[in-house]
């Protein structure tokens, strides 16, 4: 009986201990399952999305990895119908949402895209005349003369023509058209992405153009002219310009067709869509603008290249901004290895091959600050920093916050917002004197941000400048808390204590209790800047990168009251947030947050030994299965002793 005990219970101490060593198991395998990537998972689902589930009428972002609701980057180029594999044939409904066919008098005659909710990008020889009389713009639309249950239709208030636009060369051919209404998106009806400045589109990228034009030369697209698509790769401008004539092809244009020819747009295909795929977005590579003749070999289609136009763009479209996205080539492009009568010869040195990099903020390459305060700067310490100049004169300062952006006080525009008075210099260290680092950019649009209370204001610049370590834009507040003892730092150049040079100043502060002051303040000690630094920032370090927290209002320190209580006040950027959102797109990502995905990206992707980023036997889960395994073993001894 006393061994029959035994028996029994160690027979239930095998068991438990064997369901605990499983269950251990299973546990540590579910776990590595479900390990968070650093790579980017959208969650916007395309094939379920309908209607009304799009975010309607927000503003942009241009990482792809940023799906906020508030972004039309988390909607551009994603059609909800679209599985292109071969090319050549009519587009299903639904396949590209972005297509728009221009009307006069009832009658098909240009193409476009939607890039937002009320404006259409298009070619400036469709509508270089800008008259919007009879111009109607159908989206949703499939047949020109069947039924088109999903379109809608917008009459032209607005025709934005380059202002470089070449009758003769048709150089600069892209034109933008303002919808009477905006429009709502649908599976049917979406904008297209933009592709960044820093775009590439090297040779043999594959690109599909779309269209209701001519089938052929002459040959008018049979009834009831459904949209057409095309696959077409690029060819890139070396190549074009041989083809083409050296000083036909410009930089602004980009070519796409077969070398045997048989694909290409055609007539009433202009100003239509070239559009290319990366990961799940489809990009506007280049507007339908000429060609010889109709897929004639040797003779690619020319289109007008987008991503030479974002800041044009931006200059017009300055709230619900479309969603630009850099479209990388990857690799070195062929295309520098082409040679023909005429074109200059190619590198002697071919570029090491890359991949364009995202822009980031906060970066300072060139800032060890650490302590101290009323210093004078030296090159590159603040590489945000910018001189707001009045007809030539320093009048306010301001901070690079994206690559076409500057953000500053609108106090500093309440006598003077024409656009044209304003340029902004970035890299610049002294008012007077040589700065070799510094570059002068004029001012397309100013916006301000028109609330109650102290207000900002944001410039767009006219070109985009070049990113060094001496011109970097800043993050802006996205939600982080800078609270009463915070050390942060403040510059400018009219504390007067810079020389004759007026070098830049900084000053080390701590954010106080503002006191009386409104919930839309934020306050530091006082430090010696003045008038004409209004706009400039309060500059807070956070996990590697620095943060604007507030601008310096030359409004709320103007005041007898704030110079009695011995207080710097700024305006807080997060009450903002909307305002910036729309003005300036989505905000850019923390250089430190890069360099932490890229780090967690290498450990994920190592051989070493596992981490408690969810391995089998990783961590405590490894401890608790050496003890259940060691229970386990315990009792089969016990069962084989007894």
């Amino acid at each position: 009986m006393f061994h029959d005990f035994f028996s029994i219970i160690s027979s239930l101490f095998f068991y438990c201990a064997l369901r605990f060593v499983c269950f251990s198991v299973f546990q540590s395998l579910a776990r590595s399952s479900t390990v968070s990537h650093t790579s980017c998972h959208f969650s916007l689902k395309t094939s379920t999305i309908m209607n009304s589930s799009y975010p309607q009428n927000r503003g942009t972002c241009c990482s792809p990895c940023d799906l906020h609701p508030s972004c039309l980057c988390s909607v551009c180029g994603r059609p909800a119908l679209n599985t292109r594999i071969v090319g050549g044939q009519p587009a299903p409904e639904g396949s590209w949402p972005w297509q728009v066919s221009l009307h006069r008098f009832g009658f098909h005659f240009c193409g476009g895209s939607l890039i937002n909710s009320q404006w259409v990008l298009t070619a400036a020889h469709c509508v270089k005349s800008a008259n919007t009389n009879n111009l109607v713009v159908y989206l949703g639309r499939e047949s020109q003369e069947g039924s088109n249950p999903n379109e809608v239709s917008r009459t032209a208030t607005q025709i934005i023509n380059h202002p470089d636009y070449n009758v003769v060369t048709n150089d600069n051919d892209l034109s933008l058209v303002k919808l009477s209404s905006p429009v709502t998106f649908t599976s049917y009806i979406l904008p297209v992405c933009l592709p960044a400045a820093s775009s590439t589109f090297y040779s043999g990228t594959d690109t599909w153009v779309t269209g209701w034009g001519n089938i052929g030369s002459g040959v008018v697209l049979p009834s009831p002219q459904n949209l057409m698509e095309v696959e077409v790769p690029v060819v890139a401008n070396r190549q074009c310009r041989c083809d083409y004539g050296v000083d036909t092809i410009t930089d602004n244009m980009i070519c796409a067709g077969l070398r045997t020819g048989g694909k290409d747009s055609c007539q009433g295909d202009s100003g239509s869509p070239l559009v290319s795929k990366q990961d799940s977005q489809w990009i506007l590579a280049g507007v339908v603008s000429f060609g010889e003749g109709c897929a004639l070999a040797k003779f690619p289609g020319v289109y007008t290249r987008v991503s030479r136009y974002q800041t044009w763009i931006n200059s017009h479209i300055t709230s619900n901004r479309p969603g630009f996205v850099t479209f990388s080539s990857e690799g070195t492009d062929s295309d520098l290895s082409v040679t023909c009568a005429g074109l200059p010869p190619p590198p002697t040195t071919l570029p090491p091959t890359t991949t364009s990099k995202p822009v980031v903020c906060g970066n300072a390459p060139r800032n060890s600050r650490l302590a101290g305060g009323g210093l004078v700067a030296t090159a590159g310490v603040w590489p945000w920093m910018a001189s707001l100049q009045k007809n030539g004169s320093h009048a306010c300062g301001g901070t690079l916050v994206s690559v076409d952006a500057v953000l500053s006080d609108a106090k500093c525009f309440s006598s003077s917002p024409t656009a044209s008075e304003w340029t902004v210099v970035l890299g610049r260290l002294k008012q007077n004197g040589a700065n070799p680092f510094e570059v002068t950019l004029n001012v397309t649009n100013i916006t301000l941000s028109n609330l109650t209370g102290s207000n900002v204001a944001v410039l767009h610049l006219g070109s985009l400048p070049s990113l060094s370590d001496y011109i970097q834009p800043i993050c802006l507040d996205n939600g982080q808390t800078f609270g009463v003892g915070t050390s942060c730092w403040a510059a400018g150049w009219s504390s007067g204590r810079g020389g004759e040079e007026r070098v830049l100043q900084e000053f080390q502060v701590s954010v106080v209790e503002c006191g009386t002051s409104a919930t839309d303040s934020i306050c530091t000690g006082d430090f010696a800047l003045e008038q004409g630094d209004s706009g400039g920032p309060l500059m807070c370090e956070q996990d590697g990168s620095w943060f604007q927290a507030a601008v310096l209002s030359a409004e709320n320190n103007g005041t007898r009251r704030r110079r009695a209580e011995a207080l710097k006040t700024f305006t807080k950027l997060d009450t903002f947030k909307s305002f910036l959102s729309a003005a300036v797109g989505s905000f850019l990502s923390p250089a430190s947050a890069k360099n932490n995905s890229t780090n967690s990206t290498e450990a994920t992707n190592s051989t070493g030994p596992p981490t408690t980023s969810g391995g089998v036997l990783s961590g405590s889960s490894s401890s608790s299965f050496l003890f259940l395994l060691h229970l386990l073993l315990l009792s089969l001894s016990l069962r084989l002793f007894l």
